[in-house]
């Protein structure tokens, strides 16, 4: 299933708009979130588990691994800055491992620790980082070129940039704001097949 997925949304809850704009997506991922590592609310986590699970939608939990297991999740996200290795497949089958990174370095890290799929970012202005750390399209590109892994794309993806997806490297985009910050009746209906007409992920 992990092979379908286009769209990868980090959220802590789930709510009506966010729920109705999740629909204009297809092929998309949810991973668990929370905004505050110190504070886990398991009654949002079972309810993104029940959504996922209604509308068949891989479910991932970010950097804990007891929590993945204890809730059943379909994989596990490892960010950046987590440099754990994880042994999960042990105790469970069909279990999916992904990360984010920043450079090369990130990379080879991320590779040992199983990683399937790695989101680079930021490829657009975000307000987290420093202007001259935003990779932008060519930078991007160059920086994935050899890389013998699915690549995704994320930071600062809006519905202005989105398109400028289909010239990178990236078979797959990553997002939080992009789905809070529309209504359901301004986000029009996304298909990943618009943007990666000849890609796969």
């Amino acid at each position: 299933m992990l092979n379908n997925i286009r769209f990868f949304f980090f959220t802590d809850s789930l709510n009506e708009t966010i729920i109705n704009n999740i629909y204009k997506f297809k092929n998309i991922a949810i991973i668990y979130k929370s905004n505050n590592p110190n504070t886990i609310n398991n009654q949002k986590i079972i309810n993104i588990k029940k959504f996922c699970i209604k509308n068949k939608i891989l479910f991932f939990i970010s950097d804990n691994i007891k929590l993945a297991i204890k809730y059943n999740s379909d994989g596990l996200f490892i960010s950046s800055l987590n440099k754990k290795m994880y042994n999960v497949h042990s105790q469970k089958k069909n279990f999916y491992i992904i990360g984010s990174v920043h450079n090369v370095f990130e990379y080879y890290l991320k590779i040992r620790q199983g990683c399937k799929i790695l989101m680079l970012s930021p490829i657009f202005y975000n307000k987290k980082y420093t202007k001259n750390k935003i990779l932008k399209v060519i930078k991007f590109n160059l920086i994935t070129l050899s890389w013998k892994t699915k690549i995704c794309a994320l930071g600062g993806v809006n519905l202005d940039n989105l398109q400028k997806i289909k010239i990178t490297n990236a078979s797959s985009v990553a997002f939080i704001n992009l789905i809070y910050s529309y209504n359901t009746k301004s986000l029009p209906m996304i298909s990943m097949s618009r943007l990666f007409k000849t890609k796969l992920l």
